[in-house]
């Protein structure tokens, strides 16, 4: 095992170098923030969204500036197959050993994908408890993360990241655009809603890239973890859902479509959620509305919907990405006498998303101009999401 985290961790031996990647400067904030605080940290989202990239840029941050030694700071991969037999309390202790450090010292300890390892809800709050510890831990699963963090009720600090930006992607791809080509902005867009904000796919174009990040969370996080059989069945559901999303859509269709029992559908569904594949979101309105009406569904990212369902139909794949950049304000569709708008907010702002000049339906206007609102707006563009604050 010594040799092994050697590995993982050349800082233990002075070797502090630049980590690869491309630096994603608000979500690094976000999480150097909070560590000066008590709680675990657990950093979520899709896989190879960029966590680990995250974890390390912070390895190297502290080091860099000073706050610790390089030896007070344990980085490692818990789902790598020469540590499946060590507990996580079996690597912190041999970490202490190798660097001579007493319990009392501080540590900070990066732990990636760490729902690999059984009870590790259990190991984290013994650290906590017993050691001088700041657990930085990251997940592709939020059903393994939210059905144990029981132990760790009210001391932890939640951090997902998300697919990139319209901003961030012009970042990673090196592309300014100046005053004077601004007439460029909507080309780099719609290449950006074809791309998506997968960052190692928007570094290299390569489609089969993200085919085989699908592959891998259908595989190893859905059927293997969750023990589904008929993995040809769990891709066909997928598709099925890429092509419906932006959409309400009916359980019980797709179960039937694919010869599914509804139960067995939307436990599929909340697998999809759970591996951050898909986000659903539910009608606003009073509580048997929210639990009764269909969900509609969005895909987590558009190059990944573009992959399944080809580059179509611009207008629904601008509102998959407006969905995911408000996501984190909670908000829900309305919908009245069949007639639906596309986001209503807590904050009482109500959105509808009309690619370029797309016009509302007269009931969509009616419906817009009518319903009880502290703020209305029609997003055309990337620029006008500026008017959300």
């Amino acid at each position: 095992m010594e040799t092994v985290l050697y590995r993982y961790n050349p800082w233990w031996t002075g070797v502090v170098s630049e980590p690869a990647g491309i630096g994603r400067p608000s979500v690094e904030e976000l999480l150097y923030g909070q560590l000066g605080n008590d709680q675990v940290i657990f950093i979520t989202g899709l896989r190879r969204i960029g966590k680990t990239t995250l974890m390390k840029m912070t390895i190297h941050r502290l080091i860099r500036d000073s706050v610790t030694d390089g030896r007070h700071i344990l980085y490692v991969s818990l789902d790598d197959y020469q540590l499946q037999k060590q507990s996580i309390m079996d690597i912190v202790e041999e970490f202490r050993k190798i660097n001579k450090l007493k319990f009392a010292e501080p540590v900070y300890l990066f732990l990636d994908e760490v729902t690999y390892k059984d009870d590790y809800e259990l190991q984290l709050k013994n650290l906590v408890d017993a050691q001088k510890v700041k657990i930085i831990a990251s997940a592709s699963s939020a059903s393994l993360l939210k059905s144990k963090k029981a132990y760790l009720t009210g001391r932890h600090f939640d951090i997902e990241v998300n697919p990139l930006t319209f901003s961030e992607y012009l970042a990673f791809k090196g592309i300014n655009i100046l005053p004077q080509d601004a007439g460029l902005t909507e080309n780099y867009f719609e290449d950006f809603l074809k791309t998506g904000g997968i960052p190692a796919h928007v570094l290299t174009g390569n489609s089969d890239y993200l085919r085989e990040l699908v592959d891998d969370i259908i595989y190893k996080d859905i059927a293997v973890n969750q023990q589904v059989k008929d993995v040809r069945v769990l891709k066909e559901f997928f598709l099925l859902l890429m092509e419906r999303a932006g959409k309400q859509f009916s359980i019980n269709k797709i179960a039937h479509v694919l010869q599914l029992s509804p139960d067995t559908a939307r436990r599929y569904i909340d697998l999809f959620a759970d591996t951050y594949l898909i986000h659903l979101m539910s009608r606003h309105g009073k509580t048997n509305e929210r639990i009764l009406s269909p969900k509609k569904i969005y895909a987590a990212d558009t190059g990944i919907r573009c992959l399944f369902t080809g580059y179509r139909d611009k207008g629904s794949l601008f509102e998959n990405y407006i969905y995911l950049r408000i996501r984190p304000l909670g908000p829900g569709y309305i919908y009245e006498n069949k007639t639906e708008i596309d986001f209503y907010l807590p904050d009482k702002t109500l959105i509808e998303v009309k690619y370029h000049n797309e016009p509302l339906s007269p009931a969509q206007e009616k419906l817009f101009n009518s319903y009880p609102a502290k703020q209305r707006l029609i997003i055309r563009s990337e620029e006008e999401m500026l008017d959300l604050g």
